[in-house]
């Protein structure tokens, strides 16, 4: 027989009649009972016998039932039973009518599952006040275990939604899980797991330390709280779970035992760990990162001074990786750091651990610092070394050579095959610095050495690589201010034509007076370009030269051209050619007056993006020379389509005349292809009366050097030409080699 599911909830039904199913098989008895029971509030349903109670259980379950014990046929016990095997029978109260009072037929009422017994009297039905009291005592002791019942299914699920259990363990009975915890194991509700059964899940590694806290535990009596990794058989992968306990006190204080919760929380620990790892941890290349390092250094420090060793940071930085990153582009370069990343880290014995918070270097062994060694990425193309001992300076240096060593082999990237150099600084502790940031910094300042001298090569920190340090950061300041200040000035140097005896035009050279000093270009104009102050320098220089230009106009008739060098970083200006244009119609002097000189190397880096501000500044009347060339390693099919008009062979090739053989054909080649092309040839860096003989001899006639003039500033130039050229005073004049038709010494000034 099947009953109907209840259509109200528990908490509906309180506040609804109760229904009573009243079963007797005394028509009186059952009559009068239920008009009684229908006074007091009662919904009432009358069975005449147990069977007929069964039957009428089918239309659904009443709130409460009467049976009177001794029915023919189906007799109260039966039914009582038959109710309890019916799905949701098992709950509903039962109240045992019965004229029996003996404790035979009691036992035998609880044993057929009655929730209470009513003994019937001779004068029962009078009792009806106390009858009703019972019922309702029964509604509300039902509706209580419900509600308890409805709590214990919601804590359940909760527990299985979160893996939680509860667990006790007693000194004398041992561990009990509940079956939610025997779920967080993997076992089935009705499952026993013991301690050591629990103790047999936990990897062999973790065994002793956790038998070890729990025997602790239990001595002090303290309260349990901690993560307990387990590897059972019947899960894949490692597993997590939680535990927290507190200790359970007998009447006489004496500690029995403990009562807790137990969840698994795997997924939040891998969670935990991502995060962790993120917050530690490059994304693109795995290494530790800038965070992670600078903690690792300070454990590693710390351990230094306690044992009186010494540790080492090498900063590794890769040499032009800019080219490579704006050629190929990003993602390759993100592949060549990737590939960068794996070659460095196995030069150390690299440590992927996560550490953090406290570090117990003395639970894992008097050298456990050593698994702080590890090699990071700061960003960008910066990387770290840490080694946490080193026994001298030598250790350190083997481990940076051994880095530049694994950069030898090619990196493949994007199909091109690429060479990569680094160069790497050497700082140690405690000598060149006490705590991290100094180590970090002099590691820099060793590192920016290595830039300064070429490259691919390691250095160690020294006290007068800081002092270098020091007076470049000083340098930058003062140069910062040295436009404001107006200490920049102009040399020039004349540039003459040896067969006539004349100037045809000047060079501006950069100097700068600072502190009563005159700082040599060779000082200043690398920092500049490197600062980025070449640019506001250049324009300056512009300016200037156009306005020394009037100046000299009015002066002494000036109609040449002033060559000023123009770096390759004020092309990105988009109005470079405006702001010429702008510069010498101001000063009122025509175009032709600026020349602009560009190196070599420069105009080939840079190709693409001047030719149109070169044709530009042709058309305007600009003149472009190419200074230092001979020196490039590029194609000259620029000079076919670039507005060229003057070559300047680089001094190099002019100190090398009658001593070197090749100087003299390389000076052959670039007169030959100057001529077929139609452009000007002066050589740069004549310094004595062989040198110009020689030029002379192979075809160039415009030179520029000591042995005519050092740069001079502006108010001496006229000087100069008064004494030098008018007074025929200069050497070369008197070797013979400027003379007119009748051997007379010729001396002009002005365009030729």
């Amino acid at each position: 027989m099947s009953a109907s599911v209840p259509l109200f909830s528990p908490d509906e039904q309180a506040h609804e009649p109760a229904r009573v199913l009243l079963a007797d098989d005394d028509p009186v008895t059952l009559m009068i009972a239920a008009a009684a029971l229908r006074e007091r509030g009662f919904v009432v349903r009358e069975a005449e016998s147990g069977q007929a109670a069964l039957d009428a259980l089918a239309d659904g379950l009443p709130d409460v039932i009467l049976l009177d014990a001794m029915m023919p046929g189906v007799d109260g016990f039966e039914t009582c039973r038959a109710l309890r095997a019916l799905p949701g029978g098992e709950h509903v109260p039962v109240l045992m009518l019965t004229g029996l009072d003996d404790d035979a037929s009691i036992a035998r009422a609880y044993e057929a599952g009655a929730t209470d017994f009513f003994v019937k009297t001779q004068q029962w039905t009078q009792q009806w006040s106390l009858l009703d009291g019972r019922l309702r005592y029964l509604l509300r002791a039902a509706r209580t275990r419900q509600e308890l019942e409805r709590s214990k299914s919601k804590l359940a699920r909760a527990q299985d939604l979160a893996r939680m259990g509860s667990f006790e363990w007693r000194r004398q009975g041992g561990l009990v899980l509940s079956p939610e915890a025997l779920r967080v194991f993997g076992l089935p509700s009705r499952e026993r797991l013991s301690m050591h059964g629990l103790l047999r899940m936990v990897p062999a590694e973790d065994r002793s330390v956790l038998v070890r806290m729990l025997r602790s535990t239990l001595e002090h009596g303290a309260v349990l709280t901690t993560d307990i990794p387990i590897t059972p058989s019947w899960y894949s992968g490692d597993h997590v779970v939680h535990v927290e306990a507190e200790p359970e006190f007998n009447d006489l204080g004496q500690m029995i035992g403990y009562t807790g919760v137990i969840q698994d929380v795997t997924d939040r620990r891998v969670a935990e760990d991502k995060i962790r790892h993120l917050a530690n941890f490059d994304a693109l290349t795995g290494l530790p990162n800038r965070r992670q390092l600078l903690w690792r250094a300070e454990r590693a420090l710390e351990m230094a001074r306690r044992l009186g060793h010494q540790c080492a940071l090498l900063l590794i930085d890769l040499d032009r990786f800019k080219n490579i990153n704006d050629t190929l582009g990003h993602q390759s370069g993100d592949e060549l750091l990737t590939e960068v990343a794996r070659r460095l880290r196995r030069c150390v014995r690299h440590s992927d651990q996560v550490l953090e918070a406290v570090y117990e270097g003395h639970g894992m062994g008097v050298r456990s610092h050593r698994s702080l060694e590890a090699v990071g990425r700061l960003g960008g193309d910066e990387f770290v070394a840490l080694l946490p001992e080193v026994g001298d300076e030598h250790d350190a240096e083997r481990v940076a050579q051994r880095m530049l060593e694994v950069m030898r082999e090619p990196i493949v990237v994007a199909g091109q095959e690429c060479f990569v150099t680094a160069s790497v600084g050497v700082a140690i502790y405690p000598r060149d610095g006490d705590g991290v940031a100094d180590l970090m910094r002099n590691a820099d300042v060793a590192m920016y050495s290595v830039k300064a001298t070429g490259r691919n090569a390691s250095a160690l920190y020294g006290p007068q690589l800081a002092g270098r340090g020091r007076e470049k950061l000083e340098l930058e300041t003062a140069l910062h201010k040295a436009l404001e200040r107006e200490e920049l000035v102009l040399h020039y140097q004349p540039k003459i034509d040896v067969r006539g005896a004349r100037m045809t035009g000047v060079e501006a050279l950069m100097r700068w007076q600072r502190g009563g000093r005159l700082v040599p270009p060779g000082e200043f104009i690398p920092l500049a370009e490197e600062t980025g102050l070449i640019v506001p320098i250049s324009e300056w220089a512009l300016a200037e030269a156009a306005r020394q230009a009037r100046s000299w106009q009015k002066g002494f008739g000036f109609a040449e051209s002033i060559a000023v060098n123009l770096p390759s970083r004020l092309f990105e200006r988009g109005d470079l050619v405006d702001f010429i244009h702008r510069v010498v119609t101001e000063e009122g002097v025509p175009h032709r007056v600026i020349m602009l000189e560009i190196t070599e190397d420069n105009l080939m880096q840079e190709l693409q993006s001047v030719i149109p501000a070169l044709h530009r500044l042709n058309e305007i009347g600009v003149e472009i020379a190419i200074d230092d060339f001979g020196t490039g390693y590029s194609s000259l099919s620029y000079l076919t389509t670039l507005p060229i008009s003057e070559l300047k062979i680089d001094r190099s090739f002019v100190r090398e005349l009658g001593i070197s053989p090749q100087s003299s054909a390389v000076i052959t080649a670039v007169i030959a292809l100057a001529r077929s092309l139609g452009l000007r040839v002066v050589a740069e860096g004549v310094e004595t009366l062989r040198q110009m003989e020689v030029l002379h001899r192979l075809g160039v006639s415009v030179m520029q050097g000591f042995l005519f003039s050092r740069p001079v500033p502006a108010a001496e130039l006229e000087l100069w030409l008064e004494q030098s050229l008018h007074g025929r005073k200069m050497p070369w004049i008197s070797a013979g080699v400027a003379e007119d038709e009748g051997g007379r010494a010729r001396v002009l000034v002005g365009r030729g």
